[in-house]
């Protein structure tokens, strides 16, 4: 007596690959970036690759994502110290040996040129996350001590690059972390007021400070010049102030609707610097106005929410931690672009999330969906 056995389809066979990706997840960044490319097809419509590159770019971010989410939470776990002393490795070593451009030593030459601070944008959380759970249910005031260096080793190291933005976005993704597992109010409030009383100082006394000559503990002095020009652009404005006019120039005159796709005057009669990368958001808001960028805000946030809500399923406190750092994340890169461009903080290198051209900062963006993917998988493998 023969028995036969059915063959599965090809889709019986691929289908566990494609189960468990969030699909609110999904369609969110799917708007975002279908936002990106029509802003990037506007902003780059003197440079006709810039459009095809973002969508390139795009499509690599979309297969990092897909393969990291196929990796699983413990997984992920094993790779936290390797990737965070491979990084502090390749900070080092461009320290030594890196390249310098436009007086920065950013970028290493390993065969290829590559920014390892990039690297520790995902590093730094993950190894946070690791600790932690290593630590869980015997937390104390030296572990957290202990945390505290762990994120300040690649920050000093990037800041003496020098590079503010990236050093910023590894900090507070750090921070999160920290945040996330319990760290008292009771050392984030005195913080916080310090912080708000020095910004107060500042612009209080900004005619004094930013005389030539006053140098600024701690800052280099093109970063107290983006301060003091954030603070006052009309003092240098055909230089160190030009882009800040010309985004809130372009952002203003979008009105409540803006001009119209392909009609921004500021864009296309070429006054709004970096207008692909840095400064897309004055581009889009001419263009679509108040309405838009209410829009665009709008979807930042319902990505946000739903990466905390994959954080607050997640099974284990690794995975909690690091989908509440890698979401929150998004926050301090559209808050920081957002407020550059519209003058209220200082100008950093920091892109928009999916809106700005560039290719490792569209890979990173895949690597940290990949890895909510990957909790949000975990999740509902457990589920079953």
């Amino acid at each position: 007596m023969s028995i036969a056995f059915d063959k599965p389809s090809l889709w019986q066979r691929v289908r566990p690959v494609f189960q468990g990706f969030d699909l609110p997840l999904l369609l969110i960044v799917l708007a975002l970036c279908t936002t990106g490319l029509v802003t990037m097809y506007s902003a780059g419509f003197d440079n006709g690759s810039r459009f095809g590159d973002q969508s390139r770019n795009m499509l690599l971010a979309a297969l990092v994502m897909f393969t990291v989410a196929q990796v699983p939470p413990q997984r992920l776990m094993s790779l936290a110290v390797p990737l965070y002393i491979l990084g502090i490795v390749l900070l080092i070593a461009t320290e030594l040996f890196g390249i310098t451009k436009k007086g920065s030593t950013r970028w290493l030459n390993v065969g290829l040129v590559i920014q390892p601070s990039e690297i520790l944008k995902i590093a730094a959380p993950l190894m946070l996350a690791w600790w932690f759970q290593r630590r869980e249910g015997q937390l104390r005031g030296p572990d957290f001590a202990i945390a505290g260096a762990l994120l300040m080793a690649p920050v000093a190291l990037i800041l003496k690059q020098p590079d503010l933005g990236t050093a910023m976005l590894v900090m507070s993704s750090g921070l999160y972390v920290i945040f996330f597992a319990g760290l008292s109010w009771r050392l984030i409030v005195p913080v916080l007021a310090a912080g708000v009383i020095g910004i107060s100082l500042i612009v209080w006394y900004e005619p004094q400070l930013c005389q030539p000559g006053v140098k600024w503990l701690g800052l280099h002095e093109y970063q107290k010049t983006r301060v003091c020009t954030l603070l006052d652009p009309t003092v240098d404005p055909l230089g160190k102030g030009f882009h800040i006019i010309q985004g809130m120039i372009a952002i203003g005159s979008g009105g409540m609707t803006g001009k119209g796709f392909m009609q921004g005057t500021q864009t296309h009669l070429e006054f709004i610097p970096e207008r692909t990368t840095d400064f897309i958001f004055a581009a889009y808001a001419e263009e679509f106005g108040l309405a838009g960028c209410l829009g665009l805000m709008v979807g930042f946030l319902a990505l946000i929410f739903r990466g905390l809500y994959i954080a607050s399923q997640a099974p284990v406190l690794f995975s909690r931690l690091l989908a509440g750092a890698v979401s929150l994340s998004f926050f301090t890169y559209a808050f920081v672009n957002m407020g550059m461009v519209s003058g209220i903080l200082p100008v950093v290198g920091v892109p928009l999330p999916f809106i700005s051209y560039g290719g490792t900062a569209m890979v990173t963006l895949g690597l940290a969906l990949g890895i909510l993917m990957s909790i949000a998988k975990s999740r509902g493998l457990m589920q079953r």
